[in-house]
């Protein structure tokens, strides 16, 4: 495997009185020309955002010399995306942001790609998925939406979601499942347009990240039910109605038995060298230490764990097979799987 090594060469006179000059062999490695930051989802979605909110830090704080050029590949489900960077190997200057698509995508498509077919660089964050509903809707709880679902016919009731076969419609299958109800599952593009959906009252609930969904509680068009994790979210800020993310409840405190967090992760094409892994790793080191950072992690309310290296590469693996699982209990996986 080749690797591009700058090298330093300095001509020293030496005289009888002086002895060998020290000089480094190489300097780390950095990137020479723009890096693409591929999203494998559609527009205005938590990636994108996410993604995007990185390139302006990056770029306000000058932690790159290169630009970061962010470009959505969302055809496929994500699958676009993938195979762009799986077949970009030995390319440093493609890096993609990662979402559960990682995992249903193959899965549900039987598209040849793997996570192992890229380079694992670090965890970024987990996002949660909260229950919403339109804000003019009567029910204020889980029970209360349940019990509407449960007198409606069945499948009269329209659950939005991004894609499908992946982690919306993931969760809207729990959701059947623990309630004995049916929802008719509409897949949108992204999760800006599944919020627009829903203020709309052309879909009944979706399953939103919260930073999908935000502006919309914050202007009062959406209610949050309850967050699907084992714990409540830790931030405090009111965000309308005099309430925050910490507010909210569990969905197993209210009922569900359901719990999915969903990873914000990022890769690198295959056969990246271990200097190449830890500038970006670096990079990201940077990248969560600035306000802004820490800003958009408190208003979308991620859990902000952070991993990298083999213990990262065992948390992706861990997440495959039980997605696996899921998606099989839910009739999801290619015939091929």
């Amino acid at each position: 495997m080749k690797r591009t090594v700058l090298h330093y060469t300095m001509s020293v006179a030496v005289a009888a009185c002086i002895g060998a000059v020290a000089v480094p062999a190489s300097a780390a490695w950095e990137p020479t020309r723009p890096v693409e930051f591929i999203i494998p989802a559609g527009t205005g979605g938590g990636a994108d955002q996410m993604a995007r909110t990185i390139q302006g830090i990056v770029t306000k704080h000058s932690l790159m010399k290169q630009p970061l050029v962010v470009i959505n590949k969302s055809g496929g489900a994500g699958g676009e995306g993938f195979l762009d960077v799986k077949s970009s190997a030995n390319n440093p200057h493609k890096i993609i942001i990662t979402l559960s698509n990682l995992f249903t995508t193959p899965l549900a498509t039987g598209i040849p790609f793997s996570w192992k077919d890229l380079t694992p660089v670090s965890m970024l964050a987990l996002d949660e998925f909260v229950l919403w509903v339109n804000a003019e809707k009567p029910y204020k709880s889980v029970k209360e939406f349940v019990d509407a679902v449960k007198a409606a016919p069945p499948g009269s009731m329209k659950m939005g979601g991004t894609g499908s076969k992946q982690e919306d419609q993931i969760i809207t299958v729990a959701l059947e499942k623990a309630t004995g109800t049916k929802f008719t599952y509409i897949p949108y593009k992204g999760g800006g347009e599944v919020a627009v959906q829903l203020v709309g009252n052309h879909v009944d609930a979706t399953v939103n990240n919260p930073i999908e969904a935000v502006a919309q509680w914050r202007g009062g068009k959406v209610r949050p039910l309850c967050v699907f994790d084992n714990k409540k979210m830790d931030y405090d800020e009111v965000i309308a109605d005099g309430k925050g993310w910490k507010d909210i409840p569990t969905c197993k405190a209210e009922g569900l038995d359901i719990e999915y967090l969903m990873l914000r992760g990022i890769f690198m094409s295959p056969r990246a060298t271990k200097d190449q892994i830890e500038y970006y790793v670096e990079l990201f080191k940077k990248v969560r230490e600035t306000p802004e950072w820490k800003e958009f992690m408190k208003s979308g309310a991620f859990n902000t764990t952070f991993m990298v290296g083999a213990e990262y590469a065992k948390w992706v693996e861990t997440e495959e097979k039980r997605h696996e699982t899921l998606m099989r209990e839910a009739d999801f996986l290619a015939k091929s799987n």
